[in-house]
């Protein structure tokens, strides 16, 4: 913390000693990318996050001599993360982010519903980001496996929640506390957090008729080939080859736009009026969210510049890929620092 001096009164208001600065700065390290994971879950912004942990850590140094003792560092600085989120989407013009507009049905043929940059997009998670878990691993109580709790379409669909309950799911279904420490941090009582529980999961359910995620398996022999072979169909321009590796049933999501597409023809006939748009492609793997990424460079007609162009987050499933989701056009840009990639490919491998 840049503004934190040395440790400022011996003992806090229980006798407890205060954190001085070493002590502070040990404990913020320790957590940093789990709350850090917590306010983009709450989010479904990796640029608001960051700030939101810097902002948790302030509250933290400022106010630790509030901290008793009798609870954990860790649930503290969860209590002041969770209500610094809560605060910051009431602030803001829109509760959550969104994948796709609300009751938008795929497009067919051209994409023409346009950009919407007015529009709060969900924005993927690097995995480079994401914490050991060592310390932080679920309690007992928590429903979802943490491989599950990261998948960009599990954010996708607790950012359509209502923001208590949101943060009721995260800490009990996903952190696995209990109903009772999570009343603590939000206030009220151990009835209204089962209640928002109740509501919540009859939401997520709707989303997930089979009650959760596509379960992810480890990456394996079969996924390697199929990531192998997407890179081989961009670099190659061959769309035949692309569309090969999708599932019949595959669903294509490009925000900042609002088409979106479903089925395997669909998504054909949509890139077939826009593969051609670029001279050729360099593809980068990346990890986004637990899932494989790809950062995609173009080199336009006629220009010698590989230029960062879209970032690719990809769900496989049984050797093809169950849905796409490519964040394009300066949206996609934007997301490459990000992931620690540079904005031009220097020497794209032939």
């Amino acid at each position: 913390m840049t503004d934190a001096p040395g440790p400022l009164e011996p003992q806090g208001r229980t006798g407890q000693p205060i954190l001085d600065r070493l002590a502070f700065e040990r404990l913020t390290t320790a957590h940093r990318r789990e709350l850090k994971l917590h306010c983009y879950r709450m989010m479904g912004s990796l640029h608001e996050a960051d700030d939101l942990v810097q902002e948790t850590f302030l509250r933290a140094w400022r106010g630790r001599s509030q901290f008793d003792g009798r609870g954990s560092p860790r649930g503290w600085l969860y209590t002041i993360a969770t209500n610094s989120c809560l605060n910051a989407i009431k602030a803001r013009s829109s509760a959550h982010r969104i994948l796709e507009q609300p009751g938008r049905p795929p497009t067919e043929g051209h994409a023409a519903g346009g950009p919407a940059t007015e529009l709060s997009w969900l924005e993927p998670y690097p995995d480079a980001e994401l914490p050991d878990l060592v310390d932080g691993e679920p309690g007992p109580d928590a429903r979802y496996e943490t491989r599950e709790a990261v998948q960009l379409a599990f954010v996708a669909a607790i950012q359509l929640l209502p923001p208590r309950q949101r943060a009721a799911l995260l800490l009990c279904d996903v952190l696995g506390w209990s109903a009772l420490e999570t009343a603590h941090l939000l206030g009220g009582t151990t009835a209204s957090i089962n209640s928002a529980l109740q509501r919540s999961r009859a939401t997520l359910a709707m989303h997930y008729p089979q009650g959760r995620p596509l379960q992810r398996e480890r990456p394996n022999r079969e996924e390697s080939l199929l990531l192998e072979r997407y890179i081989q169909a961009w670099q190659a321009a061959n769309l035949d080859g692309f569309i090969e590796l999708l599932r019949e049933d595959a669903t294509y999501h490009m925000p900042p736009w609002l088409d979106w597409y479903q089925g395997r023809e669909a998504i054909r006939a949509f890139f077939e009026t826009v593969w051609g748009n670029f001279a050729g492609y360099h593809a980068v793997a990346t990890r986004a969210n637990g899932q494989p990424a790809f950062a995609i460079y173009a080199r336009r007609h006629q220009e010698p510049e590989w230029q960062a162009q879209s970032l690719h987050v990809i769900e496989p499933a049984d050797g093809q890929i169950a849905s796409l989701t490519v964040y394009v056009g300066p949206l996609g840009a934007e997301l490459f620092a990000a992931f620690g990639l540079p904005p031009v490919w220097p020497a794209p491998n032939k």
